[in-house]
């Protein structure tokens, strides 16, 4: 299952923690090193030593109580995880894991983490259907956590419904999937650029576009989950700088292109999904412009420099295009005009898609004339959904022409 690293597998308080007794198993079968955790709730379902017999292993129930093995036990724990799984996950820890509540050994250690959180939700079909828990999976969905949704059959309650803890093989699916991601990207140098520039107009004002950077931003965790040596440059936004990811702040055109031209000389990978302004003011007033003295202001407005197309050089050019009208067709000229190895298109007039939401449908557009058309998914999916191209784009022969072919 597991190359080395450690499989984190949390148990939660359902009927299906006895499923989840199998799935302990089948993971240590394929060579997983896993540790348990369990709530309170799970234990009346299951003992502790079930699941230690299986992993030979100490499995943690209490939050205070520490093994000899651990310093500060969830720290640990979340740094030894190369993917963390809740299997079931119950109703009452998505809520919690929503809201950032950490009142247990289990929901501690998934906010330590940085490793993915694979979740495998089982419980009554109206809890499931109900609107509460549905906004919470949302919610989950939107800040990178991945979903094994439940199945449809007979439940322990009575009823038929959606509910069921899914199939083993699927969640032993969903597991590998993410496992063979953490590693396609190891030893590459990835430069991604996020955010909207700002150009001034004075000491005050200055023009900018809609961008939020989240795009960008989940562009850097997806590669740094990847493997890849990260350097983010961004321009100003309100989101907090992701961990383990060398960042670069920027304001204005000039600068990020003065930033890319500097990291790119190194890197394998340019993935440029910020929004860059195509143009500045002429000039920018050293004070503050007073609009009594302006009843009519005109600026003066220069082209700024397009900097994918500067960008030369043996690396893979991923780049962006925020269309209204007619996007497959003026994403591959744009992706021809700057000589790009993939492009990522989508139409920001569509609700759900585009500036400063979680959720984004996107086109992805390769130079061999390949069209890959996404549903509407997070933008921590979609960040990965691009990365999956590029991983094989480094692999082809387009890409090892465009793209490094040395780990560094």
């Amino acid at each position: 299952m597991t190359r080395d690293g450690t499989v984190l597998l949390g148990v939660t308080g359902s009927i299906a923690a006895y499923k989840a007794v199998e799935l302990a198993s089948r993971l240590v079968q394929g060579g997983a090193k896993l540790d348990v955790v369990m709530t309170d709730s799970a234990t009346r379902f299951v003992t502790p030593l079930t699941f230690q017999s299986i992993t030979h292993r100490p499995v943690i129930t209490d939050m205070f109580a520490t093994p000899e093995e651990y310093d500060i036990e969830h720290i640990a724990l979340a740094e030894r995880a190369e993917v963390v799984v809740v299997a079931p996950a119950t109703a009452n820890i998505m809520a919690k894991l929503a809201a950032g509540i950490a009142d247990d050994m289990l929901c501690c250690t998934i906010l330590a983490t940085r490793a993915p959180v694979l979740l495998a939700p089982a419980m009554n079909v109206h809890m499931w259907e109900n609107a509460i828990t549905q906004e919470n999976l949302a919610r989950l969905r939107a800040r990178g956590f991945k979903i094994v949704e439940p199945g449809y059959g007979s439940l322990a309650c009575g009823v038929e419904g959606k509910g069921r803890l899914a199939d083993l093989e699927d969640i032993l699916t969903a597991l590998r999937q993410i496992l063979d991601r953490r590693s396609d990207l190891a030893g590459r140098s990835v430069v991604v650029t996020a955010g909207g520039t700002q150009e001034p107009i004075d000491p005050v004002r200055l023009i900018c576009n809609r961008s939020s950077g989240k795009m960008g931003y989940a562009l850097a965790e997806a590669a740094r989950e990847r493997g890849a040596r990260v350097t983010l440059i961004t321009a100003p936004t309100a989101l907090p700088a992701p961990i383990g990811v060398e960042v670069v702040r920027i304001q204005t055109a000039l600068q990020m292109r003065e930033a890319v031209l500097k990291a790119v000389p190194d890197a394998d990978i340019l993935v440029m999904a910020a929004a860059v302004a195509d143009y500045r003011p002429a000039t920018a007033a050293k004070s503050k412009l007073k609009k009594e003295e302006y009843p009519l202001m005109q600026l003066e407005l220069i082209r700024n420099p397009d900097i994918l197309s500067e960008v030369k050089g043996n690396l893979i050019k991923v780049g962006f295009a925020a269309e209204s009208e007619n996007m497959v067709q003026n994403a591959t000229i744009k992706l021809k005009n700057k000589g790009l190895h993939l492009i990522v298109a989508n139409d920001i007039t569509e609700p759900g898609s585009g500036f400063g939401v979680d959720t984004d449908r996107v086109v992805l557009v390769d130079s061999r004339g390949k069209v890959k058309e996404l549903p509407l998914l997070p933008k921590s999916e979609v960040a990965h959904k691009i990365l999956d191209e590029v991983a094989v784009l480094l692999t082809t022969s387009a890409g090892a022409s465009g793209g490094r072919t040395h780990q560094q």
